[in-house]
């Protein structure tokens, strides 16, 4: 089988030759010239790794789809503004002695200025929010308060038609987007989250309902432009315990990621639900949003649940993308990390089920990549071609 021919054919639950296996972030598309400061993958220690993907793994090219025209919600993520937005957001960046950048946005809304700040370093590739814009329920109100922008403008999919067209019978695209709970919970602390849902859920609904309000007509028309593709849908473990009881994962979680995987299948896509961490007490209300696939299923002590016992309860509906844990990926001697992946592969194939894709639940995030984690991904592909 093509590696296209066998991803989707364990997307549609049909047999294949051997189990699909991907590195995650790292698919083969990394650009290894870019020589952006910020560009981790320009140091020679990633292109073999990067090579590797592109030439032995079933790539899974993940991309967000960009948008064309219409009004943005200040708050949502994103940085282009048109007026009259624009107008009361501020950006500015700066960059200390080290090289790192600092980049803060501010917003006015009525009397209160909201303010996010964030610092990202040249070696490590990951974005640390040093302030968010929601710091109370006033901050909350005050944004609330102003009104939200109606859904319009359309998806410019002429990247991703390219990008598929490159790939040709070498993988896929999956289109990656947040939901609803993702976009309100990167506006506050983590703690701070976590009191205001836990203590004022009739606020964090209308917040919910604000965000949804935005992106569920942005789904359909992605889902509608780009029909039967697989997508990850990513924040519902925000609502994972332990920072919030299985209750509130339904109420936060299944009423607003349905409605996008509903619109997502209608359209003959292939939903697959991103968590983190533990799983068990809310795996029933991951099966009700109506997804077909599950990542990372990180093993114990990350996660609270082995990969087996997923595939013998909810295998019929899921495929399962898992469930290699990124730090034993990078500092495992390859011959222990290869006994894990022969466990993943084991429960993840066993019995019957939809599919499995053999993945990590990360990778490494720092300039120079070691030797010991180019080792196992080699290993990675070489066990998985051995079947």
């Amino acid at each position: 089988m093509t590696r296209r021919k066998r991803l989707m054919a364990t997307l549609r639950g049909e047999p294949v030759d051997r189990p699909a296996v991907s590195f995650y972030e790292i698919d083969g598309s990394q650009d290894t010239e870019n020589q952006d400061p910020f560009n981790i993958y320009n140091h020679p220690s990633w292109k073999p790794l990067i090579e590797l993907a592109r030439d032995k793994t079933d790539r899974i090219v993940t991309r967000g789809i960009p948008w064309k025209t219409g009004p943005i919600d200040p708050l949502a993520g994103l940085t282009e503004l048109p007026d009259p937005l624009a107008g009361l957001t501020r950006t500015s960046t700066e960059y200390d002695s080290c090289g790192s950048r600092f980049t803060t946005v501010t917003l006015k809304t009525g009397s209160r200025l909201l303010t996010n700040r964030t610092r990202r370093d040249p070696d490590i590739n990951t974005v640390w929010t040093l302030e968010h814009f929601l710091k109370d329920t006033e901050d909350v109100l005050a944004y609330l308060d102003r009104p939200a922008p109606p859904p319009s403008g359309t998806p410019d999919i002429q990247r991703i038609l390219e990008l598929e067209r490159q790939l040709g019978e070498d993988g896929i695209i999956m289109i990656d987007t947040p939901d609803p709970l993702c976009m309100a919970a990167d506006l506050f602390s983590m703690e701070q989250f976590t009191i205001v849902a836990m203590t004022e859920s009739d606020l964090f609904h209308r917040l919910l309902k604000r965000f949804s309000g935005w992106m569920l007509p942005r789904t359909e028309a992605i889902a509608r432009a780009l029909p039967g593709r697989l997508w990850r849908i990513f924040g519902p473990e925000y609502a994972s315990p332990p920072y919030l009881p299985p209750k509130l994962f339904y109420e936060y979680v299944v009423q607003y990621d349905k409605p996008m995987v509903d619109v997502i299948r209608k359209h003959g896509g292939f939903a697959r639900i991103h968590s983190h961490g533990h799983l068990r007490e809310i795996l029933d209300h991951i099966a009700a949003i109506g997804c077909m696939g599950l990542d990372p299923i990180e093993p114990p002590p990350q996660g609270d649940v082995e990969l087996k016992y997923v595939r013998e309860k909810y295998g019929a509906q899921f495929v399962l993308f898992g469930n290699l844990e990124a730090s034993d990926l990078e500092n495992l001697e390859t011959n222990e990390f290869a006994k894990k992946i022969d466990r993943a592969i084991r429960e993840g194939t066993s019995g019957r089920g939809r599919g499995f894709v053999l993945m990590p639940s990360a990778c490494p995030y720092g300039r120079v990549l070691s030797k010991r984690a180019l080792a196992n991904y080699e290993r990675m592909t070489e066990m998985v071609e051995k079947l």
